[in-house]
C-alpha cells in the first residue's frame, strides 16, 4: 500500500469528469480502476491518498497515469480573478486532474463516446472488455478484463461486436482497428507527434472528427492544449465567452480548463451524472 498527500486532487471527481470509462466505485471515495492492463483500487481520505499496489508499480505506472508531477494549482492560480464562471467552474472540480490514458482503448472509447451519455458509454466499454479483453488477475486473485487489442478487435466482425449495442459506431471501431494494424495510421508515430499533427493524423480513423481527436489528443497524448468542443461547451462559450474563449491567456493548458468547465457542466448547473 502506497500513501501520498496530494493537493489538488479529488478521485471522486476524477472518476466522474467523463474522461475515462473504467473507474469502478468499490465504496466512499474508494475505486477501482483498470487502464494499460493493470489495475489498482484507490481511496482517498482529505488530502491522504491511498493506492493499493507496489512502490514500483506506483512509480512506474500509476504516478504518471494520475499526472501527480504536475502542479494543479499553478493552473487554478491562472484563472482570471474577473472571470467568475470559471472561476466558479474550478471551484467545484478543484480536484480534477488530467489523466493520462492509454492511446488505442482512448480512440474507442471516445468513438463510443459520440451521441452518448456517460453511463452507456461505461456499459458499453465493459462490454467491450468482458467479451474481447484479456482475462487478468489483481493483487488478491480477482479476475478482471484487460481493454481489447487493436488486433483483436481487427479480427471481431460487426455480428460478434452485436451483443454490446453500439449502434452505426460499431462500423467504426473495426474500420478504425483495421486501419491501425493495417498500418495506414501509425499509432507509435502519432505518440511522438506534436498536438496540430495527431490531430490531423487521428482524424484519418474512421469515426474520428474534430472533437473526438481533441479528446484523444488530451485525454491520451497529454497535449494540455486540446480543447474539445460538444454541446455543453458550445453552449458555454455562447452564454459566457460571445467574443470567443481567452485562448491567448490560458495557452498551453487549454484542456484543463475546458475540464473543469465540462466538469461543472456536468454536475453544477445541468444536474449531477
Amino acid at each position: 500500500m502506497i500513501e501520498r498527500e496530494i493537493a489538488d486532487f479529488d478521485l471522486e471527481q476524477i472518476a466522474r469528469s467523463g474522461q475515462c470509462f473504467r473507474f469502478r466505485e468499490l465504496g466512499e471515495k474508494r475505486y477501482s480502476v483498470v487502464a494499460g492492463g493493470k489495475y489498482i483500487e484507490v481511496c482517498q481520505e482529505g488530502r491522504l491518498v491511498r493506492f493499493d499496489c507496489s512502490e514500483e508499480t506506483f512509480e512506474s505506472v500509476w504516478r504518471g497515469y494520475f499526472d501527480l508531477d504536475a502542479d494543479y494549482g499553478r493552473y487554478k492560480r491562472a484563472v482570471a480573478k474577473r472571470d467568475q464562471y470559471l472561476q466558479r467552474a474550478v471551484a467545484a472540480g478543484c480536484g480534477l486532474r488530467i489523466l493520462r490514458q492509454e492511446l488505442w482503448e482512448t480512440i474507442v472509447c471516445f468513438i463510443i463516446s459520440q451521441q452518448n451519455n456517460i453511463g452507456r458509454i461505461t456499459k458499453c466499454v465493459e462490454n467491450l472488455c468482458s467479451l474481447f479483453g484479456e482475462i487478468c488477475y489483481n493483487r488478491s486473485g480477482q479476475v478482471y478484463n484487460a481493454f481489447p487489442t487493436v488486433e483483436r478487435l481487427a479480427a471481431c466482425t460487426l455480428e460478434e461486436l452485436a451483443p454490446i449495442r453500439l449502434g452505426y459506431r460499431a462500423r467504426y471501431i473495426l474500420s478504425a482497428a483495421r486501419q491501425v494494424v493495417s498500418g495506414e495510421v501509425d499509432l507509435e508515430a502519432v505518440r511522438h507527434m506534436d498536438y496540430a499533427h495527431a490531430r490531423t493524423e487521428l482524424m484519418r480513423l474512421s469515426g474520428v472528427g474534430r472533437k473526438v481527436a481533441e479528446c484523444i489528443c488530451l485525454f491520451a497524448l497529454h497535449h494540455i492544449d486540446a480543447f474539445p468542443i460538444d454541446t455543453h461547451i458550445r453552449q458555454v462559450l455562447n452564454e459566457h465567452y460571445r467574443r470567443g474563449f481567452p485562448n491567448r491567456r490560458y495557452h498551453g493548458m487549454r484542456g484543463i480548463m475546458q475540464q473543469y468547465i465540462f466538469y461543472y457542466e456536468l454536475i453544477g448547473e445541468r444536474g449531477k451524472i
